[in-house]
């Protein structure tokens, strides 16, 4: 218990941790329901006596003060990947994107490409060897603070103790905040009628064996809702929710066919409700990794029969994929898709699959579109793309020429859409 002294001699208020920001520093902020709500909320009081710093995260949940209009000039936010609570921020000239690999934003830190001044992070407090757990965020947050000349830890209770390669030792922790609160929780969202159908589709692809990546949302618990009948699925991520959780214990998932890490959920970050923390708490079948291991592709594709499901805004009939955008405003980010479509690529019986409805606004727009919106951004190459889902079916794209793209995609269009599809695709030539 050596290190219990060393705990106790950093344990400090949030306003006194704070304190060694400075004007000019980047400050990392742990992401998506890990994000130190206490700490962030204190370096926004603090804005008088900074000028120019740099924030970097990824998606955060709950409040991003730093980003409020004013705000400009005391800090300026860097997304790697844009979350509700900064998007006019960013799209207003406030705030960065940064596009960019989920896999490579590590690297941004260990190899001093985007040094880290401050690691701001949240993590359960320590175990009897005095090691804390990154939790629900692992992905960037632990390169990051392994990176970072300072880190600033809120310990907090109600951090699950999720186990793999997701500790820090308290001799790497500057200053320690204590608070117990509740972590920020998604709850799940009702399946509507097209997600269910899209679902069906998507888990019709699936075979016994397989090895899943999903994201959050509708679609992803459409899919997994449809899987009840599989057998022996397992589970290779970036992050997971809710329901995995069901089909764990409803004996679908069991990870005992996996070809890589084979009997383990593997993921890098949690999104979801208390019944996932609780679940996930020193959970043995869990692990917990870094991002650019989750990500990498060629790890990812180790895993054989690799189901990769990811979402989109709008695919063109050559097959691009716009994910991160909507025409030229920003909109979320680059994310992990194209890590996981080429790694599902590259698996033994690998299956990348882009799932989508067939509209938008209401019925009132096509997903399926001639061509991208003017000033959209491109996530997943028309070279990359395998299968895309509606909830009219699906189309498999892979080694086929345009022509056999086009009639594809027209075919899960919306029929509302098919005709003026088609009029497009004859008048391009594409048909």
């Amino acid at each position: 218990m050596n290190w219990l002294h060393e705990y106790r001699s950093r344990v400090t208020t949030v306003d006194e941790a704070l304190r060694v920001v400075e004007s000019g520093h980047r400050v990392y902020v742990g992401n998506g329901c890990g994000a130190p709500q206490p700490l962030v909320t204190a370096l926004a009081n603090r804005a008088a006596a900074l000028r120019s710093v740099e924030i970097v995260h990824l998606m955060t949940l709950g409040e991003a003060p730093y980003a409020a209009p004013e705000m400009a000039g005391h800090f300026r936010h860097q997304a790697f990947f844009i979350g509700e609570n900064v998007r006019s921020a960013v799209n207003e000239g406030r705030a960065d994107f940064i596009p960019i690999f989920l896999s490579e934003i590590p690297r941004l830190f260990t190899d001093g490409s985007l040094p880290i001044d401050v690691a701001m992070i949240q993590v359960s407090p320590p175990d009897e060897h005095g090691f804390c757990s990154f939790g629900v965020s692992v992905d960037c947050t632990k390169p990051a603070a392994e990176s970072a000349r300072i880190v600033i830890a809120h310990v907090n209770p109600q951090m699950p103790r999720t186990l793999g390669d997701s500790f820090i030792h308290v001799s790497k922790l500057d200053a320690v905040v204590e608070s117990d609160e509740p972590l920020p929780e998604l709850p799940r969202s009702p399946i509507s009628d097209v997600q269910r159908r899209i679902g069906q589709h998507v888990a019709a692809l699936i075979e016994d064996g397989s090895t899943l990546q999903m994201g959050i949302g509708g679609i992803p618990d459409a899919v997994l809702s449809n899987l009840t009948e599989k057998r022996d699925l397992g589970v290779h991520t970036e992050m997971f929710s809710d329901g995995i959780v069901d089909l764990i214990e409803a004996g679908v998932i069991t990870n005992e066919r996996k070809t890589l890490h084979p009997g383990k959920v593997v993921s890098s970050f949690l999104l979801g409700s208390r019944v996932l923390y609780q679940f996930t708490d020193n959970n043995p079948i869990i692990e917990l990794h870094p991002s650019h291991y989750t990500n990498d592709p060629f790890i990812i594709a180790q895993n054989e029969r690799m189901v990769a499901i990811n979402s989109a805004i709008e695919v063109d009939l050559t097959g691009q994929v716009c994910a991160d955008s909507i025409g030229p405003r920003f909109y979320s980010g680059i994310g992990g898709q194209l890590d996981f479509i080429r790694g599902a690529a590259r698996s033994k019986g690998g299956k990348p699959i882009i799932a989508l409805p067939s509209t938008a606004k209401n019925g009132q727009a096509s997903r399926l579109v001639p061509f991208l919106t003017p000033g959209a951004g491109v996530v997943t190459t028309r070279g990359d793309v395998h299968y895309v889902v509606t909830e009219y079916g699906t189309a498999f794209l892979h080694g086929k020429s345009i022509r056999q793209r086009a009639r594809a995609l027209i075919d899960i269009a919306h029929p509302d859409f098919r005709d003026s599809l088609e009029a497009f695709a004859r008048e391009r030539h594409y048909v």
